[in-house]
């Protein structure tokens, strides 16, 4: 895997800037907060802890800003091996190999647990216990998933630094939801999903590949945190008028649950209810909705 050649870089003491073009890099503790829902939805679906798919998303992509990661949204280094997808160049063990390349980061999480299910001489891990990360990282080195000889050391030592391990016990319940999942239609036309248990909207929109920019806009929200189970999410822009032309408030609604009630943008509404709105929105007020 590709990571040996930034672990060369530190051992010398360099500090480079991988992802300098392309905006602020982030750090680790980010990548942690971003991801870590992924790794615990792959833990449950596919069985590998989520310590080490953390583990190693951070070390084999450098906290994601990796060229790999970054160009071909590649988190674990994984080689072509007969892949018929996009690919990408890079230099590792040898020049220019060959590495695969992905649609969006969920492509990469998922691609990266069907790898270890997939090849046999992974087969003796999964008989290790889900909470011992501490075989799991020796036992993907002896398979052969990197030729670093520090490579179990390297992920233990991320996952302890960062209590990684958390994410591997078997109170956090999850429920996943595999490629294909149940998408709903509004009334008012706009297709939606349900959000599981420990989703964010940049899952979700990974899952359709649709920028985290984007599924925010379509759902007037900022929350770049975990959602509460449950809550619609629309995977389409909200309409500019519902087929009901008045809502009258009630009791604690604010104007962006009204707005997902009847998928009506926000600024729709405002323009709509320039005179109710100058004030606060209370109970009884009666709010065009065309």
């Amino acid at each position: 895997m590709i990571f040996g050649k930034y672990i060369k870089c530190i051992a010398v003491g360099l500090v480079i800037s991988i992802n300098s073009t392309f905006g602020q890099e982030l750090t680790r503790k980010e990548y942690i907060a971003k991801y870590s829902p992924l790794a615990v939805k792959q833990m449950h679906q596919y069985k590998i802890p989520a310590s080490i798919t953390l583990a190693q998303g951070i070390l084999e992509s450098n906290n994601g800003n990796s060229r790999l990661a970054t160009k071909a949204n590649n988190h674990f280094g994984i080689k072509c091996h007969g892949w018929e997808g996009k690919k990408i160049f890079a230099d590792d063990d040898k020049k220019n190999e060959c590495f695969r390349s992905y649609k969006n980061v969920l492509e990469s999480f998922v691609d990266h647990s069907i790898f270890l299910n997939k090849y046999s001489r992974y087969k003796f891990l999964f008989d290790y216990p889900i909470t011992d990360y501490t075989s799991w990282s020796k036992g993907l080195k002896k398979a052969g998933y990197a030729t670093n000889k520090q490579y179990p050391e390297l992920l233990i030592k991320i996952i302890e630094e960062n209590n990684l391990y958390q994410y591997d016990s078997k109170r956090i319940k999850i429920s996943f939801v595999s490629g294909k999942r149940n998408i709903y239609l509004h009334p008012n036309r706009i297709k939606y999903v349900i959000s599981g248990n420990q989703e964010t909207y940049e899952i979700i929109g990974e899952t359709f590949n649709i920028k985290l920019k984007q599924i925010l806009k379509y759902n007037d929200d900022d929350n770049q945190k975990i959602l509460p189970e449950g809550i619609k999410v629309f995977i389409q822009p909200k309409r500019n008028r519902s087929k009901q032309r008045i809502h009258i408030v009630k009791n604690e609604e604010d104007l962006r649950t009204i707005s997902q009630k009847y998928g009506v943008k926000i600024k729709s509404l405002k323009k709509r209810n320039e005179q109710i709105l100058k004030n606060s929105l209370k109970k009884g007020d009666k709010l065009r909705l065309r």
